[in-house]
């Protein structure tokens, strides 16, 4: 490689490190999520009790947090199929975080799982996907109120309570739903 391809290959490195730092020009503060930050012990484990509308997060034993939370609009029975208003039960893991969420902050539940697609597979029917702990964002402060049990089959709480799930969970931490 030549002196200047070296130098035209630094100039790259160092604009595209660049494009990656803070706020695009023009950018206002209010429009970047802010997010808190979590120093305790990891958790292990998230469980959520449908019925009691209790969720826990675990680091071995010890519930470290507990929140009160409002699910989908048909809120009994395990999620089998795209459009029916249930939450899911049973084994899952968290599998993305989404900073710029419609409902303030979400992390993502990895629903469906093969055995979800199969069985919906076998009704010619799509299982579903996109379930996630969130928080109420513009649209939830709407529907709230009105009904505890308003979302399409994810796990609604606070937006002040979804800051603090955000921040203490980690991608792979299993998520136990009950009914």
């Amino acid at each position: 490689m030549t002196i200047l391809n070296r130098r035209h290959a630094a100039l790259g490195l160092i604009a595209a490190l660049a494009a990656c730092g803070g706020p695009k020009s023009g950018t206002r503060t209010a429009d970047i999520p802010q997010f808190k930050r979590y120093s305790g012990p990891p958790v292990t484990q998230v469980v959520v009790q449908k019925g009691q509308r209790r969720m826990h997060l675990l680091s071995g034993q010890t519930v470290l947090k507990s929140y009160d939370f409002g699910l989908g609009n048909q809120p009994v029975g395990h999620k089998q199929f795209e459009g029916d208003g249930k939450t899911p039960e049973g084994q899952y893991f968290v599998d993305r975080f989404n900073p710029r969420s419609r409902y303030h902050l979400s992390v993502g539940i990895s629903y469906p799982n093969e055995r979800d697609k199969a069985y919906a597979a076998q009704f010619g029917l799509n299982a579903g996907g996109d379930i996630m702990f969130h928080g109420r964002g513009p649209e939830g402060r709407v529907l709230a109120p009105k009904n505890r049990d308003w979302t399409a089959g994810c796990i609604a709480m606070t937006d002040q309570e979804i800051e603090d799930v955000y921040a203490m969970l980690q991608l792979g931490t299993p998520v136990m739903i009950y009914g």
